[in-house]
């Protein structure tokens, strides 16, 4: 398994692992040097799963050393080809079967997996219906090589009216390596993969339709979710939700891999705020910040004393904060990861996605399975809204 090297990559690659291995299958599972001790506690299998680590490396495109020394630290997909030569030889030395990956687009390429006489899976971490717009609106004629359709105009997708344009180009053109940008890999990996898996939500319960709309098959991995070895939640955080009435306390929580503007971090506290409900907030800090309390809004600390706690980074083992009988809403970003642990849990659902895949995610979330309410934008991908707008989906 070849997940990119983060965490909302990282774990559904490993709830997928964990289910393999139930079934005896060995698996090499290749992570970063900075996230290995980290996922130990996710590992149930550790006589077949062998988590392996790749060293990050250092280039002049953006990775910087504090990225091997944080998890939280996104590793810009624009780097993908750096890791191609170690990955090479892991492959040539381990005589695998099958290989799952998803960023690094040149795992499928005849001359590395095909003549080594290795399958490979391509298996996206996003939601199917934000695969399918991507490629649809990739593609002006509406029929791309893969054969999709145009969903653009599709009912449930939608949106606001500055959005559709936003959409089709929100990073589709960025660089994904040497030379390619990130719909050119999407589709060449589509194409010179052995078969196509999609994780989470995806089935065709919640997105049949835009599973047809590839015109191709797709596995369905279906709802996965794993709980860690630890088997409950930390004790602190235990302690500090069983202050508060059921059902009362807003969880709110945008993954490793958001970093918000300052404007949009204060909005978001001022709006958990103004809902004078409790809350706990897991947010990293704001772009140019080292930590999140020297970001706070004047006197919000001691404002929201006894109900509100805000921490920087990810909270370990999401899962037993959300089924806590004391957290009644999720307030989330709408990543494909942290969905499915929301849906199957009795919370509600407030959403503010952020980028092109979170955005498609809220409107299936919203308008089809109708389990969510969004938030609305002043401006969209900023992310702007005004505190009472928070206020008043929660």
């Amino acid at each position: 398994m070849v997940p990119w090297f983060t965490m909302g990559h990282i774990t559904p690659f490993l709830y997928l692992a964990n289910k393999l291995a139930e079934r005896g299958h060995r698996i090499s599972f290749f992570i970063s040097k900075h996230t290995h001790a980290a996922l130990q506690h996710l590992n149930h299998h550790p006589n077949l799963i062998t988590l392996i680590p790749i060293c990050v490396p250092h280039n002049d495109c953006g990775l910087i050393p504090h990225v091997a020394e944080s998890i939280t630290s996104e590793v810009p997909s624009s780097t993908a080809s750096l890791f191609e030569k170690d990955i090479e030889v892991l492959l040539l030395e381990l005589k695998l079967n099958i290989v799952f990956f998803d960023h690094a687009y040149w795992v499928p390429r005849p001359c590395l997996t095909r003549c080594l006489g290795i399958k490979s899976l391509v298996y996206y971490v996003i939601s199917i219906s934000s695969l399918a717009y991507d490629l649809s609106c990739s593609y002006p004629l509406g029929i791309s090589k893969l054969g999709c359709c145009n969903i653009a105009d599709h009912d449930l997708i939608l949106n606001h009216s500055h959005e559709p344009k936003l959409l089709a180009g929100s990073g589709l053109k960025l660089e994904h390596g040497k030379g390619i940008a990130y719909i050119e890999s999407c589709t060449n990996t589509l194409t010179q993969s052995y078969a196509t898996g999609l994780k989470g939500s995806s089935c065709r319960v919640v997105e049949g339709a835009y599973v047809d709309y590839h015109r191709r098959h797709v596995l369905l991995e279906g709802c996965v979710i794993t709980k860690g070895t630890t088997c409950h939640l930390d004790e602190n955080w235990a302690k500090w939700l069983g202050n508060f009435e059921a059902g009362s306390v807003v969880y709110c929580a945008f993954g490793s891999e958001c970093t918000l503007e300052l404007c949009q971090f204060q909005e978001l506290l001022l709006g958990l705020e103004l809902s004078g409900m409790p809350f706990l907030a897991a947010l990293k800090p704001p772009k140019g910040f080292e930590c999140v309390e020297s970001a706070f809004p004047l006197g919000f600390k001691e404002r929201v004393e006894g109900r509100g706690v805000v921490c920087g980074g990810c909270v370990p083992n999401q899962q037993f904060i959300l089924e806590h009988p004391s957290v009644g809403c999720f307030f989330t970003r709408c990543g494909s990861g942290s969905l499915p642990e929301a849906v199957v849990n009795k919370c509600q659902l407030v959403l503010l996605p952020n980028h092109g895949e979170m955005v498609i995610n809220a409107r299936v979330v919203c308008y089809s399975l109708k389990v969510g309410l969004e938030v609305e934008k002043l401006k969209a991908f900023k992310m702007v809204c005004v505190p009472k707008k928070v206020c008043a989906k929660l």
